[in-house]
């Protein structure tokens, strides 16, 4: 996995972890449903086509999530997305920064 997908990974896993722990309680882990909602991220970034060169899932002019976890997402990330410069300054820093970036065309499959 490239560095940058893997960034983009660790961001949005911390930013589930943050809206979980804050409005589920849970003192370690995931609840379920955030738990779900983690692992359909992941998939979608593993099957993202613009791999290391995509904007923000925001920004894409793809929509691959579904419309239920496309909800779910945009609470979970306009809760976190406050919260990451005190919990996670490097990634949130990484995130803007992604924000900006053009956007991106599919990666060519050999």
């Amino acid at each position: 996995m490239h560095p940058r997908m893997k960034r983009e990974r660790k961001t949005v896993e911390n930013m589930i972890g943050i809206y979980c722990r804050d409005h589920h309680y849970i003192e370690e882990g995931l609840c379920f449903e955030c738990h779900e909602l983690a692992e359909y991220a992941r998939l979608r970034l593993k099957n993202c086509p613009f791999q290391e060169n995509k904007t923000t899932c925001g920004n894409c002019p793809i929509h691959c999530y579904k419309p239920k976890m496309k909800e779910k997402i945009r609470d979970v990330m306009r809760y976190s997305g406050p919260h990451m410069i005190r919990h996670h300054p490097l990634l949130a820093i990484g995130h803007m920064i992604d924000g900006l970036r053009k956007e991106p065309g599919a990666k060519k499959k050999i």
